[in-house]
């Protein structure tokens, strides 16, 4: 299985379960190559800069709470 429409023609194969049970596995996969890509990137000193301005910001108290920011979002 090598191509894309290999792995999709697959999928239909399946019950709904396994295809729920792939889509759960699927999303910590990606969430596992979304850590390792923000560890590489805060290793690298890729997110100094971000991380300085929020520091700043909140030393200055230019925040916001999160509940405020999602609630009025």
């Amino acid at each position: 299985m090598n191509t894309r429409l290999e792995v999709e023609s697959a999928i239909k194969q399946l019950s709904e379960d396994e295809v729920r049970n792939l889509a759960k596995w699927l999303q910590e996969y990606l969430d596992e190559m979304w850590d390792r890509k923000i560890e590489v990137d805060l290793a690298s000193g890729k997110l100094d800069r971000l991380i300085a301005q929020a520091e700043e910001d909140i030393a200055a108290n230019n925040v916001r709470d999160l509940d405020e920011v999602l609630c009025n979002g």
